[in-house]
């Protein structure tokens, strides 16, 4: 997977990154300023793209 690939995220997680990223435009911040900070959030707050397997041994 190329950097910026964004397929192994949720539904959710990109929803989540779309909406950060209108808050940051909003307050000014250019529109690849703004989505960078977005996906960084998401991956600070939720860990990264989608987690596999069960919830036994999963980090």
């Amino acid at each position: 997977m190329p950097r910026g690939d964004k397929t192994a995220y949720t539904g959710k997680q990109k929803r989540q990154a779309a909406h950060i990223e209108e808050s940051y435009e909003q307050r000014g911040i250019n529109e690849d300023e703004a989505k960078r900070r977005a996906w960084a959030t998401v991956n600070k707050e939720t860990g990264g793209g989608q987690k596999k397997g069960s919830g036994k041994n999963r980090e």
